[in-house]
């Protein structure tokens, strides 16, 4: 019998081959199992900074603020994110379906992310050595926007699909469709589909076409790149590609293709897109106030703001600005063109290498110097007469060439706008219309300690004049003798405070002819006590503020006060209809038609530097200032206040009532008032003898009670007199 053997090299190797085997799948599993470790412990590493699950819970995106006027129109929105929050219910089925089929047609069926498209994407990539290809679900498109940076880096990738796994277990598919129709950005600062529709094509996003909603799903993939206004063929192309996407899944028929395929862009005019909205100055000036109460959250917060503008009032400012503003512009370039005004603004720079006749030769540089140091500004506001609330506020020429707000933020000597205050403290203090003072030269203290005799506007003196005659004509010599004979200094700065006249005053005699600044915005209101029967109204520009959910955060209060007895105010009001009627402020009805029971008064300083006019109804007042910046500059010869600034607020005036449809109303005379007749010179009551006879208004407590002791019919006269009397008799 032959017993099989086995050579001792073949089991040496054996048992080697088998050692060796054995080893390495130790090795390997060892390997693995270190591995797969460190790639657990890289990713626990990647979460750590991550949202956590209360985040996730928590979806609070960036909403503008809107504001609205009070009668309802959206005049501006305030945000670092444009996004208005709208539910997927809201959202047209097109526009859904235009993102599903191109940003993710699985969405419904992955729970965040596809591996399967993740390494084809990533094969792509490495073989082609870019980074061009998206692997992305619409999940993790919005945890990048949400919670992540853009940077294109592996670690950020993982993160990402982290991040969306996480967000698929925290919400359901359509609540993450409407997270993510509401959160991506659009470009233009423009974030959501509700913000996008607004911006590029004016509508609500329900309004959105076939081949809109393909144009705004396209710009989602590189919003800057894919701008329409920008890049149109890029724009239209990639518009295209969606189209082609939605065909393909089924979405829309070859029909709907080829008609939106063959569609314009069709989108909002650049000029009509302008983030300034309505009344800029008006928004920037809440905007600072609210600020300070709300802070960053006024910009995220998702507020609404429910302000006391009126679109229609504004429109009606603006319109009377853009008529007449261009022509003072023009007299005030003719004006400067001459070689004595033109001299005033030339650099010393200038004048180093030229001499002044060589420069004044040159028209090209004539013209640029004066559009660019001789612009004209305006500052209009309009109040409610009753309740203090800003209707209308233009702050300067053009928001987007200077963001100063001249409205509320100069002060500037308001001239004769600021005489009816010193016969404001007249008329309390007794000193009835019919009160004379006589018009003649007069030495006035300045603020400076020199002294200075004024003239009156057009040169003339006279002798005893009436105070409703003076407040009419403007006169400056009555009114600076009033200051210094019957109403002190003092007492005027005390009607002035009164009235809500907070910038510094000086009680000096100079204070009679508005030679003190004033802000415009305060000056304008303090206006508004005459027809509102002596009480003085804060003015307000906020009415309340709601959070994105509509609980109330505040409510405007009106904050109003008794500061005139009513007879003054009435008085008051009474005098100043005069001057809009047969006074500076005549053109207002002869010229512009505002026919309203209204009073108004013109103002014009020194060299026509600043030119005023405030004007009221029971319902509206509403007052103009125009002037240079550079307050050493004047607007031109004969430029006042009945020329450069009455045409605005009286063309104003008139557009703003049609406009609103406002009754015509009169002035409720109180009770304390009296209409007497009284003697035209003697300003006693008058007698049948009385040659001219007045009609004239007083306090009761303050109206004659002696009759006319000149005219007592002791002389022979003729029997007609009586009859011929009654032919001239005055009533105001």
């Amino acid at each position: 019998m032959t017993l099989k053997h086995t050579p001792v090299e073949v089991k040496k190797k054996t048992k080697i081959k088998d050692f060796f085997w054995a080893n390495w799948r130790r090795r390997f599993l060892t390997l693995f199992t270190l591995f797969c470790t460190l790639v657990l412990m890289w990713v626990a590493w990647l979460s750590k900074d991550l949202p956590s699950f209360d985040q996730l819970e928590n979806y609070t995106p960036e909403l503008a603020t809107k504001v609205y006027s009070a009668d309802g129109v959206l005049i501006k929105e305030f945000f670092t994110e444009r996004r208005f929050y709208i539910p997927l219910s809201q959202i047209p089925d097109t526009l859904v379906n235009a993102v599903l089929a191109t940003e993710d047609h699985r969405f419904f069926d992955h729970w965040g992310f596809v591996p399967v498209r993740f390494v084809k994407v990533v094969i792509t990539d490495i073989l082609t050595l870019s980074k061009q290809q998206g692997a992305s679900t619409l999940t993790q498109q919005l945890a990048r926007q949400l919670y992540l940076t853009l940077e294109k880096k592996i670690t950020r990738k993982i993160r990402e699909i982290i991040t969306a796994i996480q967000l698929e277990r925290t919400y359901t598919k359509p609540e993450i469709l409407e997270m993510y129709m509401n959160h991506m950005s659009f470009g233009h600062g423009t974030y959501g589909v509700e913000s996008a529709a607004r911006h590029f094509f004016g509508k609500k996003v329900q309004e959105l076409t076939l081949d809109e909603c393909a144009l705004l799903t396209g710009m989602l993939q590189t919003p800057a790149l894919l701008n329409p206004y920008k890049y149109p063929e890029r724009a239209i192309a990639r518009r295209n590609v969606v189209l082609s996407r939605m065909l393909a899944e089924g979405f829309i028929t070859k029909d709907d293709f080829n008609r939106a395929v063959d569609s314009g862009l069709n989108l909002l005019p650049k000029e009509q897109r302008s983030t300034l909205g309505i009344a800029p100055y008006f928004t920037e000036y809440i905007r600072q106030n609210l600020q300070k109460n709300y802070g960053w959250n006024l910009y995220k917060g998702g507020m609404k703001v429910y302000t006391t503008l009126d679109s229609r009032a504004q429109t009606a400012a603006e319109q009377a600005v853009n008529k007449f503003l261009p022509k003072v512009q023009e007299r005030v370039k003719a004006y400067m063109q001459r070689r004595k005004n033109f001299k005033e603004i030339i650099p010393e720079a200038d004048l180093e290498d030229r001499t002044l006749e060589q420069l004044f030769a040159d028209k090209a540089y004539v013209d640029s110097l004066i559009e660019k140091k001789c612009i004209v500004q305006i500052a209009l506001i309009a109040l409610d007469a009753q309740n203090g609330q800003m209707l209308a506020m233009i702050g300067g020429r053009d928001f987007t060439e200077s963001q100063f707000n001249r409205a509320i933020q100069i002060r500037r000597q308001p001239g004769s706008v600021f005489k009816p205050i010193v016969y404001t403290a007249a008329i309390d203090n007794g000193y009835m219309p019919s009160h004379e003072k006589l018009n003649q030269p007069i030495v006035v203290q300045m603020m400076d300690g020199t002294r200075w005799t004024p003239v009156n506007y057009d040169g003339s003196i006279g002798g005893k004049t009436t105070l409703r005659e003076a407040l009419r004509r403007s006169l400056n010599l009555v009114s600076a003798r009033l200051v210094q004979e019957d109403v002190p200094p003092e007492q005027v700065v005390r009607y002035a405070r009164n009235l809500g006249i907070t910038t510094p005053l000086e009680a000096v005699d100079a204070i009679a002819l508005g030679a003190i600044g004033v802000i415009p915005l305060e000056m304008i209101s303090a206006f508004s006590v005459f027809p509102n029967h002596g009480v003085l109204v804060k003015p307000t520009s906020v009415l309340q503020v709601e959070d994105k959910y509509g609980n109330l955060l505040e409510k405007t209060k009106p904050q109003s006060k008794g500061v005139l007895r009513e007879e003054t105010a009435y008085i008051m009001t009474n005098m100043l209809q005069t001057v809009a009627s047969r006074g500076t402020g005549a053109a207002s009805r002869s010229v512009y038609q505002f026919l309203r029971p209204a009073g108004g008064k013109t103002g014009t300083t020194n060299d026509f530097t600043d030119a005023w006019y405030v004007t009221f109804t029971p319902q509206i007042v509403a007052g103009v200032w125009v002037g240079l910046d550079d307050y050493a500059l004047s607007l031109g010869d004969g430029q006042s206040g009945a020329i450069a600034a009455l045409p605005i607020a009286a063309t104003f005036m008139k557009t703003a009532h049609d406009t609103l449809q406002l009754p015509i109303e009169d002035f409720k005379r109180p009770d304390g008032i009296v209409e007497l007749e009284i003697c035209d010179q003697t300003k006693k009551l008058a007698t049948e003898y009385c040659p001219n006879i007045i009609t004239e208004i007083f306090d009761v407590r303050y109206q004659p009670t002696e009759q006319c002791d000149l005219h007592t019919g002791k002389r022979d006269r003729d029997p007609q007199d009586a009859y011929r009397n009654k032919k001239r008799r005055i009533r105001y």
